[in-house]
């Protein structure tokens, strides 16, 4: 993209008015996955986890901490934080990146808690940028802070942004954020993804019954005329929201049923970094629609990344409890090649959740403890 040259004018986007402590704790030691083939971890310049999948893709969270508290992410008392002596550097992901790339790795997003409420995350992206084998840069943000911060992140060679947005209504934004006065901040953050180029625009939708279920035609007809990726997706029970998880869960084949009766849908292939989401399209449509199912349908079948904690830990999978400690190691001066090894060689064959349960969540409270 074009460094940060605002273009195009800006769009309206919410109709006004009534229209995340990581709890990585110690570095778990866990044998390969039952039914894992170790001789499948490295190919070349691929990292192949017991399975057969290709891991090209790291989501690294910068924070646990969040200026919202979305009904379905995190406790309204948020959580212990991570102290800050224990949270990675911008050198020190820039240095794990660098070991990670030559040994397959391609695309990175940079998530949280919310990202942008760590200072100066255009300058990882910067050290992100410089590492040759990396081909995509990507932000994960609600998008309160990002009109401040738009135009030093585009200099700085990101590449992309997935806005969290669960209605178009501003009285029901601030609602189930939690946080008054939050829902022009979040417009204008888009305005600014769309002025300085940043593509593809995603914006993600938490379904639930009850809160914003009435909207999924509206969220759809978004895509008839602006370039953007609406993807709906599906509640993820953690201990702090149960009570979403078990009464207000509404599926992606309701939504999808709901929005073909506005016009038929066509399959189509998803935007860069389309991850487990499935897409399609209204005929002549400037966007499209995506659904994310992991307690539906699940994808773990096609899982193709990990996890790096604010605080170091490389997690194989977003739920359950196996880890491996980087910051450690690389404090040190250690080789962290086998320890990112060892991590391919225990990533589970899939997720274990359950709605309205937290058994297989790995005892997470919040999303934002893992980078979601």
């Amino acid at each position: 993209m074009s460094g940060g040259t605002a273009r195009g004018p800006e769009l309206p986007i919410l109709a006004n008015g009534a229209s995340n402590s990581s709890g990585a704790g110690e570095p778990r030691e866990a044998s390969p996955a039952p039914g894992s083939d170790p001789s499948l971890v490295r190919a070349d310049d691929r990292m192949v986890d017991g399975f057969g999948r290709r891991i090209e893709y790291l989501r690294i969270s910068v924070t646990d901490k969040c200026n919202l508290r979305c009904v379905y992410c995190m406790p309204m008392e948020g959580l212990p934080w991570i102290p800050k002596s224990q949270l990675l550097s911008w050198e020190e992901i820039r240095d794990i990146v660098e070991v990670m790339a030559p040994m397959g790795l391609r695309r990175v997003r940079i998530t949280g808690g919310e990202p942008l409420v760590r200072q100066e995350v255009h300058k990882l992206v910067g050290f992100l940028r410089a590492v040759p084998q990396i081909e995509d840069i990507s932000l994960s943000t609600n998008a309160v802070l990002l009109a401040e911060q738009a135009a030093a992140l585009a200099d700085a060679g990101l590449d992309r942004v997935n806005v969290s947005l669960d209605s178009l209504r501003d009285d029901r934004v601030e609602a189930i954020a939690r946080r008054a006065g939050v829902a022009e901040k979040i417009r204008h953050g888009l305005e600014a993804a769309d002025r300085y180029g940043f593509d593809p625009i995603k914006i993600n939708v938490v379904l639930m019954r009850g809160r914003n279920d009435d909207e999924i035609e509206d969220f759809a007809r978004l895509t008839l005329d602006h370039p953007w990726h609406v993807r709906f997706i599906e509640v993820m029970p953690t201990s702090a929201n149960l009570d979403v998880s078990r009464e207000e869960q509404v599926t992606c084949d309701e939504a999808l049923e709901r929005i073909s009766a506005i016009d038929r849908l066509e399959p189509v292939e998803g935007p860069t970094g389309n991850g487990p989401a499935r897409y399609w399209r209204f005929p002549g449509a400037a966007g499209s629609i995506g659904v994310i199912t992991p307690m539906s349908h699940t994808f773990c079948d096609r899982c193709n990344r990990m996890r790096l904690t604010a605080d170091g830990q490389l997690r194989p999978c977003l739920f359950g409890d196996l880890q491996t400690d980087l910051r450690g190691p690389l404090r040190l001066g250690q080789d962290l090649r086998p320890h990112i090894e060892r991590t391919l060689r225990i990533k589970p064959e899939r997720h274990l959740l359950e709605q309205g349960s937290d058994v297989g969540s790995g005892g997470l409270a919040a999303l934002s403890q893992t980078g979601g």
